[in-house]
Order: C-alpha cells, then structure tokens, then sequence
C-alpha cells in the first residue's frame, strides 16, 4: 500500500486477519500483505469537547463553529490526534491484538484530509513485514494503518511498528487450558 497516496480505496479484506474463535494473532500470524478492517465509528461534539479539555488544545478550529466556517475547512474538525486515537481503539477492536501485543513501537503519521464532527472513520492495517527481533519470545510487525471516512477517502495515512508475542503468554495460555 503506497502511504504516500492521499486517496485510495482500502484494501480488498479477501484473507481477514481474525478468525471468530482465535482472537489475537502470535507474531507468525501475521502475514504480509493480509489486512484487517475495524468497525465504524462515530466522531461526535462530546468527543471533540472531552479531548480538548484533556489535551489542553483548544484552537477554536475544533471548538467554535463561526470562527472555523471563516476557515478554508467552512466548518469545525476534529483534532488530527482525537482521530488518531479512535484509530488506535478501533484497531484493538478487531482482535488481532487481544493477549498478544507487548508494545507500539513508533507510529507515523500523515493528516491528508479532515474529520468533521459526525463524520464516520474506520481503520484498515495491513501487514506489511515482520522483524523477528528482538529475540525468541517476541518480534516486530510493520503495518500500514490507515483511517478512511465513509466515502472510502483516506484521512490519515501511517505506518505501525508493533511488538507482538511469539507464543501465548502464560495468563492466556492458563484461560484458555480451563474448561
């Protein structure tokens, strides 16, 4: 997936990542190339409101409506990080993390269109390599993790280095053996 093209339709789900009954993919399941949709989510006045307050940003582009229709957007956005973030969530949704992900290593990120309020996202990753370091227990997962709106444009385009087991941690491994 070219993260440099600013519009583009999601990848074809054709090999979905999640399988119903196994949640949580192990470092080997993650094949180059599959990739996974999340659900959609909403973005609404209240999220805007809550994120300006906890981050502190209160540019009146998010929060006041006559000030952003004098703008180039003609109408309030949200904050490229709120959608982020909602990316974030809406990723750990799929399942494809549950039990497995140690750590997010780095994530990069390209804001190529915005988020009004009421406006629906979803995520998209694909897998696009793995690094078997750092060792036997745990390795590296490269993903293009994209957000899109509901007419398939995308509105950020990133990458995803993740930290994932190799083979079920012990507090899974003893869920999983009862009966």
């Amino acid at each position: 997936m070219d993260v440099d093209s600013d519009r583009s339709e999601p990848p074809r789900v054709a090999a979905p990542l999640v399988r119903p009954a196994d949640r949580g993919l192990l470092f080997d399941e993650f094949e180059p190339g599959h990739a996974v949709a999340s659900g959609w989510r909403r973005v609404r006045e209240a999220d805007v409101a809550a994120f300006a307050e906890l981050s502190g940003d209160d540019n009146p582009l998010h929060l006041d409506e006559a000030f952003a229709r004098g703008t180039t957007f003609r109408r309030r956005i949200a904050h490229g990080l709120l959608v982020e973030s909602v990316a974030s969530g809406l990723a750990w949704r799929t399942g494809v993390f549950d039990d497995t992900l140690v750590a997010i290593q780095e994530m990069r990120l390209r804001y190529v269109a915005p988020v009004g309020l009421e406006d629906e996202v979803r995520t998209v990753l694909e897998v696009l390599e793995r690094e078997p370091e750092p060792g036997p227990r745990r390795g590296w997962v490269r993903l293009a993790a994209n957000v899109y709106n509901r007419a398939g444009d995308a509105v950020i385009r990133g990458e995803w280095v993740v930290l994932v087991h190799r083979r079920l941690p012990a507090a899974r491994r003893r869920k999983d053996a009862t009966p």
